[in-house]
């Protein structure tokens, strides 16, 4: 991560799962969560926080340089580095219910 003394500033690439949208972005706090993160990208690309059925969606980010999903609670500084690429992609649950546990 390339960081500034004053912003702790990393350029970062970041796309949704298609590719279709991208953004560059500059200015990443190294002590933000990733999650935090996602949740400002998720802003900044439009990405929709429900699916076409009105579920909520939630999402993780890819790091391409490692090829593994980020943990929310990573902290930016760690795991960030200049010139690294993110793909946000929504958590799938495939059709059925919820397992239901019995008390």
């Amino acid at each position: 991560m390339r960081v500034n003394d004053e912003s702790g500033i990393a350029v970062i690439e970041v796309s949704d799962v298609s590719g279709q949208k991208t953004i560059e972005v500059e200015r990443v706090r190294p002590e933000a969560t990733m999650g935090e993160l996602v949740d400002r990208l998720l802003a900044e690309l439009e990405l929709s926080r429900e699916d076409s059925n009105g579920r909520a969606l939630t999402y993780r980010a890819r790091l391409e340089r490692e090829g593994r999903h980020l943990n929310a609670a990573e902290r930016v500084g760690d795991v960030l580095q200049s010139g690294d690429r993110l793909v946000l992609q929504p958590n799938i649950h495939a059709g059925g219910t919820p397992l239901r546990t019995r008390a």
